[in-house]
């Protein structure tokens, strides 16, 4: 099973210091997050952000003025055109780094998570009440464990 990503990486790792997993890994964590739910030859659009883009999108579609993890766009196509995308995340660079360092996470570990999570919002999947999150959150610990990632919920 091979999902389709695109890759955009719209912020200056080099100049903060901050570092990217390479398309290889963003691919594997990916396909394994639709392969777990059984659906195969999708498009998704990963686009890599600095806190001021992530922070303008944030308020822009949700109201909240601060930099997020991640931020996920469902592509809506209409019914009579036949496209594989499920839409675009956005993933800011900097706050999974502090993070992963708050948290005491493995960096790519931490993008890994918010990789199955965004996408698993693209497929409708949410965490807005008590129910959806534990469904939302067992899908997410079980690709995970799938990954050799530790459950990014345990307390520390």
């Amino acid at each position: 099973m091979n999902t389709l990503i695109d890759v955009q990486i719209a912020c200056d790792t080099d100049q903060q210091g901050y570092s990217v997993p390479n398309d290889d890994l963003l691919q594997h964590w990916a396909d394994s997050a639709l392969t777990a739910l059984d659906i195969s030859d999708k498009e998704v659009t990963l686009r890599f952000v600095d806190a001021d883009e992530s922070q303008s999108l944030n308020l822009t579609y949700r109201g909240k003025d601060k930099p997020t993890n991640v931020l996920s766009f469902p592509f809506e196509c209409p019914p009579d055109i036949p496209l594989n995308l499920l839409g675009d995340l956005v993933i800011c660079v900097p706050v999974i780094h502090q993070e992963a360092a708050e948290q005491r996470k493995k960096v790519n570990d931490h993008f890994a998570h918010m990789i199955v999570h965004g996408i698993l919002h693209l497929l409708g999947y949410d965490h807005i009440d008590n129910e959806e999150a534990e469904t939302m959150e067992r899908l997410e610990t079980s690709i995970l464990a799938q990954l050799g990632i530790d459950d990014p919920y345990q307390e520390l």
